[in-house]
């Protein structure tokens, strides 16, 4: 039975982060080149800075990643209009409540929420330009971003475009079973580079394009170790978006008056010491021996640390991860007798928050294997 943790404590994290420097100046890629870990100077340190600056001095001291900025303001943006749909989904007047009526991919019942806001981002990135394919939770396959069609989501066609592109992943409302009891949730981002090998005849017709289309959309299958960027934006208490370039984790906070995300987390890091931990441990029975010997010595504080563990669980992802990221611990949602695999989905979920974590000194496993390692088979496969 496999496990996926989100942070470590103590030992394990130490262990871990010694070997930082060598594991995230450069990523592992496939056919891509590889991508130096990015500089920052004391502008991407200094509390208060708003995001649109942190973004800018980012492009100036790094280059190559220029195309990032507008990529992160569509996001940003999409994260404004979506914290305002979900304070007033509730009210009698919302045009947000209740259900679309449609079962997604995952088997799921579809709320109208999901929906509007998976429109919300795809818009938003589309505009864009920077952008080649997109998959999300809410979307049966990968999306080709350059189609035909005056709202942009007509008839899809085969990617040409040989520009310099973004492949974006994300689950556009996290947690959003939840929303109807204010409880938190939120958006989850992972961006790709393009794989500028894709390339495809122009005067391909119907079926002659399915090879060479389903190579373009296959670069959404890729290892964590890959992305560019990752980014969740959290609905509670206030608005939260954390993001990281590969290096470092910094964290942001809506100002409502300004209007701006402002830096008020920077250069996070996870605690080394903490004694909560975060399972759904009502399939406590469905666990393997092994993990529940391991989660009963934490709970008694037999375990290595000789802490006694408390538990805290949200239920939706990003707030029990933004959680641990401040305040430390473990979180996870194993495989068990009912799902094998876990629930949590590797491509848009897994891989973008375990890049976050491990850039903030934590540690992403499936028990045997980093999470960042796996290379997703099918754009909603699951991993423990």
């Amino acid at each position: 039975m496999k496990v996926f943790v989100l942070a470590l404590l103590a030992t394990s994290a130490a262990a871990f982060t010694s070997n930082k420097g060598a594991a995230f100046r450069t990523r592992k890629t496939t056919s891509l080149q590889k991508t130096k870990a990015p500089v920052f100077d004391e502008v991407c340190e200094t509390t208060g800075v708003t995001l649109k600056r942190f973004m800018t001095e980012v492009a100036i001291l790094n280059p190559e990643l220029q195309e990032l900025t507008t990529l992160f303001g569509a996001i940003e943006t999409a994260c404004k209009a979506i914290t305002n749909m979900v304070k007033r989904s509730q009210l009698p007047s919302s045009s947000t409540l209740g259900y679309e009526g449609n079962i997604n991919v995952q088997g799921e019942d579809q709320k109208k929420l999901d929906v509007i806001t998976n429109d919300v981002l795809k818009r938003a990135l589309r505009f864009t330009g920077k952008l080649g394919v997109l998959a999300s939770e809410e979307e049966d396959a990968p999306v080709d971003m350059v189609t035909n069609g005056a709202n942009g989501f007509g008839e899809k066609e085969v990617l040409i475009d040989d520009g310099e592109r973004y492949v974006a992943v994300f689950d556009p409302l996290d947690g959003s079973s939840n929303v109807d009891a204010g409880i938190p949730t939120g958006t989850i981002v992972g961006i790709y580079e393009h794989d500028e090998e894709c390339e495809v005849d122009e005067d391909c017709i119907g079926d002659e394009c399915t090879e060479a289309e389903a190579k373009c959309l296959a670069n959404t299958l890729q290892p964590g170790d890959n992305l560019v960027a990752a980014a969740y934006c959290l609905y509670s208490s206030s608005t939260f978006f954390v993001l990281t370039l590969g290096a470092g984790t910094f964290g942001f906070t809506l100002d409502e008056n300004l209007g701006e995300f402002v830096l008020s987390h920077p250069n996070m890091k996870i605690p080394e010491t903490s004694s909560i931990m975060s399972f759904n441990e009502a399939n406590t029975h469905m666990w393997d021996e092994p993990l529940q010997s391991v989660v009963k010595g934490w709970k008694d504080g037999t375990g290595k640390s000789g802490t006694a563990f408390s538990s805290r669980y949200i239920g939706s992802m990003v707030g029990d991860v933004h959680r641990t990221l401040l305040y430390g611990g473990v979180f996870g949602y194993p495989g068990d007798t009912k799902n094998p695999n876990g629930k949590l989905r590797l491509l848009y979920e897994g891989a973008p928050m375990s890049f976050i974590m491990e850039q903030a000194g934590g540690l992403s496993t499936t028990g045997k294997e980093r999470v960042m390692e796996i290379a997703p088979e099918v754009v909603h496969q699951r991993v423990p």
